[in-house]
């Protein structure tokens, strides 16, 4: 007996310290195992109590009157499948007759209590059925994505979302995007993630940096283009746009319409041109869109006019031509002049780490989003990397992208620089990287990186 008292000591006091110190572990050694009893054995109660069941039908109440039985109780959904996760539970539900996914939407908070899980959320599979993720820890406080993720051409993993799942940049169903954040938010780790996820694939890295180019020059062995000047970010979308009336006249030219060919076969981007044919897809990136926009003499004005209405002809037409923008900055408002709410309405993937004023979290949610708008300005200033990601289809999600300091970076770039494309189109503006290395320094040397 006091062999058993002391083995079931010990057991307690690890599971403790796992799960003060390695929650993942905890959750996969102890926690998934309990939480999925306390489900299935709370979980008629619980759909009771959070009003999520329905009456029994008539014809059961009829049955029952009839040969004298109890009332059917109310019935919850159907639970079609509980599968356990390393970070939690997901339920396929199948919805009774007269329930609503929003019904569910609505209730997450009081299943998270009812349940002792540390988050719900859910979302529609497909007509009265609906997926609810439960995670059994705060998935975001440390951030590990996990070891294998779906990679497919244009679609990268950047983040980790708060159900566990993983959050993808997918440029060909989100092919343009605005990413703001305040000083010291997180977004130039968000960057740095997004690059290094780009770096292994058949793209071409476009950066226009206009703080003297330190955010991305020293990333520079994986860019096609580089500019650290309004000026110089002035030819540089010139050049993009006039690659873009290039890429357009070859689709023109393979667009094969002929009464023989299948509807299929018709190419209208770039992506239903044949693989010997099909230009190089360009991702840039504008580290600072603030800097484009502002001006103080009439010169400046012209030089921010000719940026912002080549940015938002790439925003209109870039997609079908293989170009896609990524819009970041510290703020974005209306004040920075005409042309630039034009530009929002294009930007449809939003991403919004912590904001130091409401103006910058409207311009990015408050036309997709507004129940975001709160969620941004609310982020504290101690979790860096925490971001409110959205898109056009009114969905939000809290994501946090792992830590990626400045070195493990270039090293990725330095790794994959043989897969930087040359375009022709851009080889004025294409960076000298002879001491790109050597201004970066190790991430041991500068913990200030870290």
């Amino acid at each position: 007996m006091t062999a058993f008292t002391v083995a079931l000591v010990l057991v307690v006091a690890a599971a403790g310290l796992l799960r003060w110190r390695r929650p993942a572990w905890y959750w996969l050694a102890f926690g998934v195992t309990l939480a999925a009893l306390r489900v299935l054995v709370r979980y008629r109660s619980v759909m009771d109590a959070c009003g999520l069941t329905v009456p029994p039908a008539r014809w059961r109440l009829s049955l029952a009157r009839a040969t004298n039985r109890p009332i059917p109780e109310p019935r919850p959904p159907r639970i079609r499948r509980l599968r356990p996760t390393c970070t939690g539970l997901v339920l396929r539900l199948k919805l009774r007759p007269g329930q609503d996914v929003f019904d569910i939407a609505a209730a997450s908070d009081r299943l998270r209590h009812s349940f002792s899980m540390f988050g719900v959320t859910s979302r529609e599979v497909r007509s009265g059925v609906v997926e609810v993720r439960m995670t059994g820890y705060d998935v975001l406080k440390r951030v590990q994505m996990p070891a294998e993720t779906e990679t497919r051409a244009m679609r990268v993993p950047v983040a980790l979302r708060e159900d566990g799942s993983v959050h993808y940049r997918d440029y060909r169903a989100i092919p343009h995007a605005l990413t703001l954040g305040a000083t010291e938010s997180g977004k130039s780790v968000y960057q740095r993630n997004l690059v290094a996820g780009l770096a292994p694939l058949d793209v071409a890295l476009v950066g226009i940096d206009c703080k003297q180019g330190v955010e991305l020059f020293p990333l520079a062995r994986r860019f096609s283009a580089l500019a650290d000047s309004p000026d110089t970010a002035a030819e540089l979308l010139d050049a993009l746009v006039a690659r873009m009336a290039d890429v357009y006249s070859l689709i023109r030219t393979q667009q094969r319409i002929t009464v023989d060919v299948p509807d299929a076969e018709i190419a209208a981007d770039i992506w239903d041109l044949p693989d010997e044919l099909r230009p190089t897809p360009v991702v840039v990136l504008v580290d600072e869109v603030a800097e484009l926009a502002l001006y103080a003499t009439k010169e400046e004005e012209r030089r921010r006019d000719r940026i912002i209405t080549a940015l938002v002809r790439l925003a209109q037409l870039g997609r079908a031509a293989g170009i896609y923008l990524e819009i970041c900055g510290q703020r974005f408002g209306s004040e920075l002049g005409k042309g630039i709410t034009m530009l929002r309405a294009q930007l449809t993937g939003r991403t919004a780490h912590r904001l130091n004023d409401e103006t910058s979290a409207n311009m990015a949610f408050g036309d997709i989003a507004p129940d975001a708008v709160l969620a941004a300005i609310q982020i504290p200033a101690e979790l860096r990397g925490l971001a409110i990601v959205g898109d056009a289809s009114g969905g939000w999600h809290r994501i946090r992208a792992p830590h990626t300091s400045l070195r493990q970076a270039v090293n990725l770039c330095n790794r994959y620089a043989d897969r930087t494309p040359d375009l022709p189109e851009l080889a004025p503006f294409r960076p000298t990287t002879g001491t790109a290395t050597e201004l970066v320094p190790s991430a041991k040397a500068s913990p200030a990186t870290a």
